[in-house]
């Protein structure tokens, strides 16, 4: 047995397919069960996750946006959709990781983790800024789901690092990693950041600090460690480059408590934060000699810092979660020029780098409870999420707070609800639905204000 299981290991490195999202730390030693497919300390493991969604207000589903649907509120919404849709309650992936121990250096370990990200509805590596550009040009009645994201075509878009690791002192890695704060929203938000149950899971504006592209870093080190009940971590972005242009740093602190308590606290300072959206018909007829209309996009730069407290507590089969982030976002110390490259190989013909004249807060809140039923096998959760927007315009709109200015003071809302029912320790199944909604700023230039998403679907993990 296995012998066929390191030719199938084997080849399915040589062919490049391999790669995945936030999971288990780097740390933990390769699975031991029979049935895994381990050999000489390197697994490879993955996710196929799919399922059916209905929208009451949305648009065409992406073949490359990682969740394919955007079931929370979007600009374009305009009509009813349903459709198979990807990674509802899992990002699908395919992965390698490996675990080599160092018997001359005590418990050290060297570790490496490479993670692909995919849509089985259309078989297409995960690409939420080439959903963005086929969008370039079109009215938002003629678009399709188009978002921003840190997953661009790259790949091995979910993680590609390597380091060391100790139970004693923490791991180190150095490569392309999720940060500490979509860590801890994975750990903390109720709905495990599920893209069609989950605000925050859906988008990465909170796990990156106010922008998306953010959640996943390149070019950073990553140091966590646990000591007894504290846990610890810090994370660097270097830019590859002099100068402090394009440079993020976090860190974290966090504690267990009476048992099945756990807290944390997180800070992420990121300049040259990126925002990307596709270009408008305008822009498109005036687009600079040399850019391709295939992989130009519009790009708003600042400089954002969050603050975070996330925490959990389990009273027998229930479990409690919230978390509070606090967003600040400025012009960027060092604005970025136009035909900056951005994450995937694509390209800024267009740069704002005063958006935020008047310095824009925003707070990101949740909370919400898990219930292990006595039905062997059966989970229901409920969560809630808020979005609340300061208002930041100036002139005529100073301290506005309805839809006429997207920086009027606004609100997002959603509740959501899921049932998941594992028939086995890899398959399970899950029906569930979320209401969404905005208002004031944060519904400035949207064709319907709300939506609910009805998700049902299927998820097999090895």
């Amino acid at each position: 047995m296995k012998p066929i299981r390191a030719c199938l290991l084997l080849s399915l490195a040589a062919a490049g397919v391999a790669q995945a999202q936030t999971a288990a730390p780097a740390a933990a030693p390769a699975p031991k069960d029979d049935s895994s497919l381990t050999w000489n300390g390197i697994t490879l493991y993955g996710i196929v996750d799919v399922g059916v969604q209905y929208i009451t207000h949305g648009v065409p589903i992406s073949d490359y946006f990682p969740a394919g649907s955007y079931p929370g509120p979007a600009k374009g919404n305009n009509a009813s959709v349903t459709g198979i849709t990807p990674s509802n309650l899992s990002q699908s992936r395919i992965g390698l990781s490996g675990f080599e121990p160092i018997p001359s250096v005590g418990d050290l370990a060297f570790v490496f983790r490479m993670e692909t990200f995919f849509n089985p509805q259309s078989g297409n590596l995960s690409d939420g800024l080439k959903s963005l550009t086929l969008n370039n040009g079109k009215t938002l009645s003629q678009q399709s789901v188009g978002v921003d994201t840190s997953v661009a075509g790259q790949a091995f878009a979910g993680a590609l690092y390597a380091g060391l690791s100790s139970p004693t002192y923490g791991t180190l890695t150095f490569g392309r990693h999720t940060t500490l704060v979509a860590d801890g929203i994975s750990k903390y938000d109720p709905m495990g950041a599920a893209q069609a149950f989950s605000i925050i899971g859906l988008s990465g504006f909170a796990a990156g600090g106010g922008n998306t592209e953010d959640r996943r870093l390149d070019q950073s080190v990553k140091y966590t460690a646990k000591f007894g009940p504290v846990h610890v971590g810090a994370l660097y972005k270097f830019n590859g480059s002099n100068g402090g242009a394009n440079t993020g740093v976090q860190g974290q602190l966090g504690l267990d408590f009476l048992g099945t308590g756990s807290v944390d606290a997180y800070y992420f300072k990121m300049k040259d934060a990126i925002g990307v959206s596709s270009l408008s018909s305008a822009q498109v007829d005036t687009l600079p000699v040399g850019f391709s209309v295939s992989n130009s996009l519009s790009g708003t730069i600042s400089d954002t810092t969050s603050y975070d407290l996330m925490a959990s507590y389990g009273l027998g089969p229930v479990k409690l979660f919230a978390g509070y982030e606090r967003i600040k976002f400025d012009n960027p110390s060092t604005p970025l020029p136009v035909g900056f490259v951005t994450i995937g190989g694509y390209v800024l013909a267009y740069v704002n780098n005063t958006a935020y004249d008047n310095e824009k807060v925003e707070k990101v809140f949740w909370g919400g409870a898990k219930w292990t039923t006595p039905v062997q096998g059966l989970e229901l959760t409920a969560a809630y999420y808020g979005y609340k927007q300061d208002a930041y315009a100036g002139g005529a709109n100073e301290g506005c707070s309805t839809s006429v200015s997207g920086a009027c003071s606004g609100n997002l809302k959603a509740v959501s609800l899921l049932a998941d029912y594992r028939f086995t320790k890899r398959f399970d199944a899950y029906l569930g639905g979320m209401w969404s909604g905005v208002d004031g700023g944060l519904a400035n230039g949207y064709l319907n204000t709300n939506t609910t998403a009805i998700t049902t679907g299927l998820r097999f993990k090895f």
